[in-house]
């Protein structure tokens, strides 16, 4: 029985999933998920309360994945400068990965506390692997220049989920430019 549930519990996660890649926050709704399910809406609400706590639950499965491959790439760098440049430019390709759609329209979503909560533990941990980088550098505030350079990162992914003027490769290329020269600083 509990194996079961799991894997009801993995279906609604793939869904939730989907739904956020397709539509953002608004795609996901529990008719929604049970009609992607074949489950009952009342089913549904029998393995999460609400939507909140949907995403709060892929924040906790999917942002570590995410951070995961950030690191990897940080540490398969031979510089803090390389490193810097690893952590802007993984971050950047992982947004076109449908592995991570999902954790990009939460990321880009009004979210209640408790997920903008798990979201900023999951943030926490990408941005202390690259406060040591900028320690490294010789930066005097290596915290205040991780945030900002988080910032950058941000306003990049997003500027690449809009699908604007500019290529992904373009703003991406952008963004590390811009971080390489404000790390130096």
């Amino acid at each position: 029985m509990a194996e079961h549930r799991s894997m009801q519990r993995g279906a609604l996660l793939d869904a939730a999933r989907s739904l956020l890649s397709e539509g953002g926050t608004e795609a996901l709704t529990f008719p929604a998920l049970a009609e992607r399910t074949g489950l009952a809406r009342s089913s549904v609400y029998e393995y999460f309360r609400s939507r909140a706590a949907v995403v709060e639950e892929l924040c906790e499965v999917d942002f570590p994945v995410w951070a995961a491959e950030v690191s990897a790439a940080m540490e398969a760098a031979d510089s803090p400068e390389k490193q810097v440049e690893a952590y802007v430019r993984r971050q950047l390709a992982l947004v076109g990965d449908r592995r991570h759609r999902a954790v990009v329209a939460i990321s880009a979503s009004e979210l209640d506390a408790g997920a903008r909560e798990k979201i900023r533990a999951a943030h926490g941990g990408l941005v202390a692997m690259i406060v040591e980088a900028l320690g490294a550098l010789g930066h005097q505030e290596p915290r205040l220049a991780a945030m900002l350079l988080q910032g950058i990162v941000d306003a990049a992914v997003r500027r690449i989920e809009l699908g604007v003027a500019e290529e992904p490769e373009a703003i991406t290329e952008a963004a590390v430019a811009m971080a390489l020269r404000g790390v130096r600083g």
